[in-house]
């Protein structure tokens, strides 16, 4: 009976998650009526299923749900703590709402489950930069390029902050980097920002 039992448990798990699956693959093509329907057939098979409450957040993201997004992420995260992308979707959610600490205590939480989350950085790095915690938001700019040289949008907000911060030549510096890498809005900030300020000196 117990063998049963376990078996059918399986064959639920399995179901679930084919039913997640195939929501995250429609929702991927952006076919959200479809992918919604998916998610909640494989919540009805398991009701603990973190990655369908997660994906469902996204579609409810997705249409500005933003509190309803919210719900199924807290509900993904309390199914299991470790899901690292809800962490950081939740803090999406936040974010829009002007809840900064509360996103940057999300980005945290994230980057704690994956020293290399990116654009877990760059986000928290957002939220650092309207709290005006600039100096907290450069070093979040400089772990990404530490992460990775080429990252164009992390020399670029890191520029713009330490112009803020009035590192001036340093920030120059840093939209030179992002130019050279591809970012042509780059140029037009060096022309406002960093000449500019060396003509007022001359």
């Amino acid at each position: 009976m117990v063998g049963f039992v376990c078996v059918a448990a399986i064959g639920l798990a399995q179901g679930a998650k084919d039913y997640t699956q195939k929501g995250r693959e429609l929702l991927e093509k952006e076919e959200y009526v479809e992918a919604l329907l998916n998610l909640n057939k494989a919540l009805e098979i398991d009701p603990n299923y973190a990655s369908a409450y997660y994906f469902r957040g996204n579609i409810k993201s997705q249409f500005d749900d933003r509190h309803g997004a919210m719900k199924d992420y807290n509900t993904a995260l309390e199914k299991n703590p470790k899901l690292t992308e809800a962490f950081f979707a939740r803090g999406n959610v936040k974010m829009k709402l002007q809840d900064y600490y509360g996103a940057i205590d999300d980005y945290s939480a994230a980057i704690t489950l994956n020293e290399n989350f990116v654009e877990a950085y760059y986000n928290r790095g957002k939220a650092k930069q309207y709290l005006q915690a600039y100096q907290d938001a450069i070093n979040d700019c400089s772990k990404i390029i530490a992460i990775n040289k080429k990252n164009v949008d992390a020399y670029y907000m890191r520029g713009l902050l330490r112009i803020e911060f009035g590192d001036l030549k340093n920030g120059c510096l840093d939209l030179s980097k992002a130019g050279e890498l591809g970012d042509l809005k780059a140029y037009e900030l060096i022309k406002e920002k960093c000449n500019q300020k060396n003509q007022e000196k001359d």
